[in-house]
C-alpha cells in the first residue's frame, strides 16, 4: 500500500523557493496568528510528483478503462470541453465584477439555458443548482411554493416509484413532504391501478425518471401525467436518464412540469470526486415565477439577474452556479448539434441492447425486452447455485480492468447488477466485457473460490465494509 504524503515527509526538504516579497509587508496582531506551526509535509519536488502520479495510477476512472456504472452514465469527457472551459475570457472573470463587463459570459449562460429548454421542452431554466440532488431539492421547493401560492396547503404528499433513485424520496422529505411509494407493474413501469389508489387532493407531485432506473421507457407516461394533473398535482422529471432520449422525446411533451438535469450524466462534464457538479432545473411557464433568485434575464439587449421576484423560492447557492462546468456542457451541446445529440442517444441505446443480448442467456434480465440506455440483470440464480453473489462478480471484474456495474440497485431486483455501457464505448470494448462476464459465470460453477477471493491484482483487495463504515480513519495521526 502506498505511503501517505506525511509518511514521506523529511525535515528540511522543500519543493519550492518563494520569491522575495515585492510588496509592503503587513504585520498582524498576535491574536490573529497561529500559535503552533502549520503541519505541512516537507518533501522534495520529485518525490511530490512521484507521489501524486502513483496515486493517479491507483485510481480508476473512465479514462483508464470500461466504466459501466448503471444510472450514473460514466461517459468519456471530450478534451474540447476542457479547452473551452479554460479560455481566459471564462477563467479570468469574477462574479462580483460589474454585470456590464461579463455580458459575453452571460450570453453563454443564456445559450445553455435556451439549449436545455429546447432539449427538454421546458420554458425556462436556472443554472444555480450544484448537482443533481441539489436540483431535485430546488424543483421540490418550487412545487411547494406553487401549491402554497394557490393556498392549496393540504398537499403534503409526494409519490415516488419503488424503483426510484434514493435521492428522490430524500429531496421530497427535505422539502417537507411525506413520501409515498407506488409499486411497479410486471413490465417495470408505474402500476396505473396502484397510482390511481394513491392520487387524491393531498398529493403535491409525482417524481419520475423516464426511462426509469430499470432502463425502461414507460409507455404509459402520458396517461400517468394526465392522472396526476387531474388530481391537481404536478409531475417532476428526474433527468438522470436523459442520455437515452435526447432528440427523440422531450419531458415537456410527456407532461412533466419541472425537470432537473445531471450535466455530468448527459452532457459529458466531469463526474465523481464530489464535484464540481451541475444540476440545472427547468420548468413550464406556470412555474417560472418560483425559480431561484439570481436567475438570468435579458432586457433591452442587456443581461442581468432576477433579484426581486416575490414568489421565488430564494437563492439556492452563492452566485450563479458552477460556471465552468456549465461551459463544458455548452461546448458539448454546440459541438454535437441537434443531430449529434440524437445520435448520442441512439448509440447509447444500441450499445446497451447489444450488451444485454450478449449476456441474457447467462445473466437473466430483470424485465425482458428492449432496454434503453441501461439494463438490470439478476444474479440470484447464480448465487443460489454457486454461492457467488453480484458483489463477488463485481470484485472479480476489477482483475480484468473493468469497473464494476452498479450493485444491488434498484432494490426491487434481487442480486442486481445495473449495466450502462454508454455511447462512447466501441464494439470491441463491449465484446471484451461480454466475454469477461461470460467467463466469470463459467468460473463461478467451475471454481467459485477463485471469484470469492477476487480481486487479486488491485493495490487494495477486499476491504472490511462494516469496519470502514463504523470506524473510518478520517485524519492522519501525527503522534
Amino acid at each position: 500500500m502506498s505511503e501517505l504524503i506525511y509518511e514521506k515527509s523529511r525535515p528540511g526538504r522543500i519543493t519550492v523557493t518563494l520569491d522575495e516579497l515585492d510588496v509592503k509587508q503587513v504585520d498582524f496582531s498576535e491574536d490573529l496568528l497561529r500559535q503552533t506551526p502549520l503541519r505541512l509535509p516537507q518533501i522534495a519536488e520529485i518525490d511530490l510528483v512521484r507521489h501524486y502520479i502513483e496515486l493517479s495510477r491507483n485510481a480508476f476512472g473512465v479514462d483508464n478503462g470500461f466504466y459501466p456504472l448503471g444510472s450514473c452514465t460514466m461517459k468519456y469527457n471530450p478534451r474540447l470541453n476542457e479547452e473551452c472551459a479554460a479560455l481566459e475570457g471564462f477563467t479570468q472573470i469574477h462574479p462580483l465584477q460589474p454585470i456590464s463587463t461579463v455580458q459575453g459570459a452571460l450570453r453563454a449562460m443564456e445559450l445553455l439555458s435556451e439549449s436545455l429548454c429546447e432539449i427538454t421542452g421546458m420554458n425556462a431554466f436556472t443554472l444555480q443548482p450544484s448537482a443533481g440532488a441539489h436540483g431535485e431539492f430546488t424543483g421540490m421547493l418550487m412545487i411547494h411554493a406553487y401549491h402554497a401560492h394557490r393556498n392549496d396547503l393540504k398537499r403534503t404528499k409526494v409519490i415516488v416509484p419503488d424503483s426510484a433513485h434514493g435521492t428522490n424520496p430524500a429531496s421530497a422529505a427535505m422539502a417537507g413532504y411525506q413520501v409515498i411509494s407506488v409499486a411497479s407493474n410486471s413490465e417495470g413501469g408505474v402500476d396505473l391501478d396502484a397510482l390511481k389508489e394513491l392520487l387524491n387532493d393531498e398529493v403535491a407531485a409525482l417524481m419520475l425518471t423516464n426511462p426509469n432506473t430499470l432502463g425502461l421507457f414507460d409507455p404509459n407516461i402520458e396517461e400517468i401525467s394526465r392522472l396526476v394533473h387531474a388530481a391537481g398535482g404536478l409531475v417532476y422529471y428526474d433527468g438522470a436518464n436523459l442520455n437515452a432520449i435526447m432528440g427523440i422525446a422531450r419531458p415537456g411533451d410527456m407532461g412533466f412540469d419541472v425537470v432537473h438535469l445531471n450535466l455530468h450524466k448527459t452532457f459529458s462534464t466531469p463526474h465523481g470526486g464530489g464535484g464540481p457538479g451541475s444540476g440545472p432545473v427547468g420548468c413550464k411557464s406556470s412555474l417560472i415565477s418560483y425559480l431561484p433568485q439570481g436567475s438570468l434575464i435579458k432586457h433591452n439587449g442587456e443581461f442581468s439577474f432576477v433579484t426581486n421576484t416575490p414568489e421565488s423560492i430564494g437563492r439556492m447557492r452563492s452566485f450563479y452556479g458552477n460556471f465552468l462546468t456549465n461551459i463544458r456542457a455548452l461546448t458539448y451541446i454546440l459541438s454535437l448539434g441537434s443531430d449529434g445529440l440524437k445520435d448520442t442517444s441512439l448509440q447509447a441505446v444500441l450499445n446497451a441492447n447489444y450488451m444485454m443480448a450478449g449476456l441474457a442467456d447467462l445473466y437473466p434480465v430483470s424485465y425482458p425486452g428492449p432496454c434503453m440506455h441501461e439494463f438490470v440483470v439478476s444474479l440470484q440464480k447464480l448465487k443460489d447455485e454457486t454461492g457467488v453473489s453480484a458483489k463477488d462478480i463485481s470484485k472479480a471484474l476489477l482483475d480484468f480492468g473493468i469497473h464494476p456495474p452498479t450493485m444491488y440497485f434498484p432494490s426491487i431486483v434481487h442480486e442486481a447488477l445495473m449495466i450502462e455501457p454508454t455511447e462512447t464505448e466501441s464494439k470491441e470494448t463491449l465484446d471484451h466485457a461480454i466475454n469477461v462476464l461470460r467467463e466469470l459465470h463459467a468460473l463461478a460453477y467451475r471454481n467459485p473460490e477463485e471469484i470469492l477471493n477476487a480481486p487479486t491484482t488491485t493495490p487494495i483487495r477486499r476491504v472490511d465494509d462494516v469496519l470502514a463504515a463504523r470506524h473510518p480513519i478520517l485524519k492522519y495521526n501525527f503522534e
